[in-house]
């Protein structure tokens, strides 16, 4: 048996650091998108950076302790380490560094609110009421098949929308559109984690799309969500939506590819590495968005 880890290290797992690229993804691209337009504001960008991971990182809690209070988390699970499950830490514990995560989220909601309004407010309140309801609550998200929508909405139009919103102070045609490829590539990641899942899902009552669809259904959707990522962007530059030169985004294509095929070709744990080689995708999809308009 292995040795327990420490107080430290045990957290370091619950935030699950590999799913961090998926926050700072959207974030980026709006980022970008302010910067081209000549709006970028360093400080409302940072704050919506860490408000994001912040999210980020208290969804990956919130899911460690109530996926394992309603029995989806076993010895038999097939994804990285849940550190309420392994008994790392306590459910009281996690619950309370939940707390604390959402509430530093809200602190710095709370200044960008300052800058641009109500607006914020409700859209903060939003993210981390969806956070904690993807497991949590009387109804969970993600035990409703869904989570794909709820993935796609705050990791697309939301964070790339909102980070824009709160330079700029409303959003651009550009910015509205340029959620959707960063939404549909994170939803991916969901997809993996759920294909990955499905048949401890599906003893637990967990009734993700996976489970709905089954494997070639999962596999199917992935494939879609990966093809719509890429192929928007032509018909956006054909449209004038970009510049032309954002097609620098294709050239994570072979990253793409390569998580796509593991999709395919592998079962189980294996899964874990197109669970991380998607989330890169979704990285350098948004950072050479960024150096596509550097040169245009």
């Amino acid at each position: 048996m292995s040795e327990k880890p420490g107080f430290i290290h045990s957290w370091w797992l619950a935030i699950r650091p590999r799913t961090l690229p998926a926050a700072v993804s959207g974030v980026m691209m709006g980022s970008a998108l302010a910067w081209y337009d000549g709006s970028f504001h360093i400080v409302s960008a940072l704050a919506a950076l860490f408000a994001a991971l912040l999210l980020q990182i208290g969804s990956n809690v919130a899911n460690d302790v109530f996926d394992f209070e309603r029995g989806a988390d076993t010895a038999d699970r097939l994804g990285p380490t849940r550190v309420t499950q392994a008994g790392y830490l306590t459910p009281t514990q996690v619950k309370a560094g939940m707390v604390v995560i959402f509430f530093l989220a809200a602190l710095l909601g709370l200044y960008l609110a300052t800058l641009r309004g109500w607006t914020v407010i409700w859209l903060g309140a939003a993210a981390i009421l969806s956070a904690i309801a993807y497991t949590g609550g009387p109804f969970p998200l993600g035990y409703h098949g869904l989570g794909d929508v709820f993935v796609f909405l705050f990791f697309g139009p939301a964070a790339v929308a909102g980070t824009y919103f709160v330079q700029v102070g409303s959003v651009s045609a550009a910015a509205w559109w340029m959620s959707a490829p960063v939404g549909l590539i994170v939803t991916a990641i969901l997809v993996v984690n759920n294909l990955r899942d499905l048949e401890n899902d599906r003893k637990a009552g967990k009734h993700t799309l996976a489970v709905w669809f089954g494997e070639r259904g999962a596999k199917t959707e992935y494939a879609l969500l990966m093809l719509a990522a890429y192929l928007i962007m032509p018909a956006l530059a054909w449209l004038k939506v970009v510049p032309v030169e954002t097609m620098t985004v294709w050239f994570s294509l072979p990253v793409a590819v390569r998580a796509s095929q593991t999709v395919f070709t592998q079962k189980g744990r294996l899964l874990n590495a197109a669970l991380a080689g998607t989330g890169q995708t979704a990285f350098l999809f948004s950072l050479l968005f960024w150096v596509g308009l550097l040169f245009s």
